[in-house]
């Protein structure tokens, strides 16, 4: 394969770094370098102002979400210019992070299923930044169970009733829209009863709990739905068809997370030629140089992975369940380095301010990060049963409650 850019990649290449070179905030670039994964500490700037700032600027030069239709807010951009923007953003990117559910789950689903009014209103707003998605799909009932889920919907005159809650919910205190995951049928076997919505968050009944977590972040939700109202014409899909609706939303989620969710390797790297041990700088110990070598060849494999889950949507392919790779691959990786950072630190390890701690505390957030990343769009047996199962073809998993009416599964809990 030959990752050389064309002639016409590279002029591409060169507009965009011009354009960010005149246009990024430079002054937050030494804070979002030390930012760790899922964390964004500006040190005194407000950072949702900042994110949607620089999400508009974006979107008014036509650089935002670059692989949609110029329609729906996008550029019409080829994957490989994707890409090349990625590179280009470099540490800016992560003031997009507040936008990557929409605009990597719910933009594409929303693409997919929406009426084409509702995708000319909706997806432009997105792509500018000026509204925030949610995914509402995990249960405190279902677990990994997807299909499990009770958060019922019955049909009233044009509009449908929703009662229930959703758990795990990242960003959903923030979030003016979200995708919504319902059961229509109880008496239909699990899978073949659930209907998929779009919701406004500001709805009343629509009630949003911040978890808060071991990191001191409140990333995730619980969200209540108490007799919420949502009109017939929000509904994404048939009746009963959600979970086909639901599998686009997770196929984009596997490529979204697993094509950019960070290992921690770059940052381990440059913290080892830095760090000094008793016999010297880290990067020339035999056995940390050895860890290195693993984790880089690695990091290496999730890149060109990725690669080729861009070469498919290039080709007009829909996201495929190898992309459950990357993820689990990437979310186990980044446990396993912060947990090495930790432990060349020795005692100070245990630091948890960043004044006190070395790189600023970068790998104790990271690894009490990292359990999430672990369980979120999927957890490792989920994923690690997707590729056995649905890419290597091996025998699938007795499921007794395959072809059983969801009414009829034993539980502890009511429909």
């Amino acid at each position: 394969m030959n990752f050389d850019d064309t002639k016409e990649e590279a002029a591409f290449r060169a507009v965009a770094r011009k354009w960010i070179e005149e246009n990024a905030p430079k002054a937050l670039r030494p804070a979002l370098e030390r930012s760790g994964f899922a964390t964004l500490n500006l040190e005194g700037v407000d950072a949702m102002k900042a994110q949607k700032d620089w999400q508009k600027k974006k979107y008014d030069a036509g650089w935002a979400c670059l692989h949609w239709p110029k329609d729906y807010g996008g550029r019409g951009a080829t994957p490989i210019e994707r890409v090349i923007w990625q590179q280009e953003e470099g540490p800016y990117s992560k003031l997009s992070g507040v936008f990557g559910i929409g605009h990597g789950m719910c933009g594409p689903t929303v693409m997919a299923f929406a009426a084409e009014e509702q995708k000319r209103h909706l997806l432009p707003r997105l792509a500018s930044g000026e509204d925030i998605w949610c995914q509402l799909f995990s249960e405190p009932a279902g677990g990994s169970d997807l299909a499990g889920l009770r958060t019922r919907a019955v049909k009233d005159g044009d509009d449908w009733v929703i009662n229930g809650q959703k758990i795990w919910t990242s960003g959903a205190q923030h979030s003016d829209w979200g995708l919504l995951l319902t059961r229509t049928d109880p008496k239909a076997v699990k899978h073949k009863g659930l209907t998929m919505f779009f919701l406004d968050m500001r709805s009343k009944g629509v009630e949003v709990r911040p978890i808060r977590q071991m990191n001191e972040q409140s990333g995730f939700n619980e969200v209540y739905f108490t007799d919420v109202r949502i009109p017939d014409a929000q509904r994404l899909g048939p009746v009963n068809g959600g979970w086909k609706v639901s599998l686009t939303t997770l196929m984009n989620e596997r490529l979204s997370i697993g094509s950019g969710m960070p290992t921690g390797f770059e940052e381990l790297y440059e913290f080892c030629n830095r760090f000094e041990l008793p016999e010297g700088t880290a990067i020339d110990n035999p056995m940390v140089k050895s860890k290195l070598a693993q984790w880089a060849v690695k990091a290496s494999g999730l890149r060109y992975t990725a690669f080729r889950s861009i070469s498919q949507l290039s080709k007009g392919e829909t996201p495929g369940p190898e992309n459950s790779i990357g993820k689990l691959v990437a979310g186990s990786t980044m446990q396993e380095i912060a947990k090495f950072a930790l432990d060349l630190q020795a005692e100070a390890g245990v630091f948890l301010d960043g004044d006190m701690a070395a790189d600023n505390a970068r790998f104790q957030a990271m690894l009490m990060r990292s359990p999430a990343t672990r369980i979120e769009g999927g957890s490792d047996e989920i994923l690690r049963n997707i590729i056995a199962e649905r890419v290597l073809g091996l025998p699938a998993d007795v499921r007794v409650d395959k072809d059983v009416p969801f009414d009829q599964i034993p539980t502890s809990a009511k429909v």
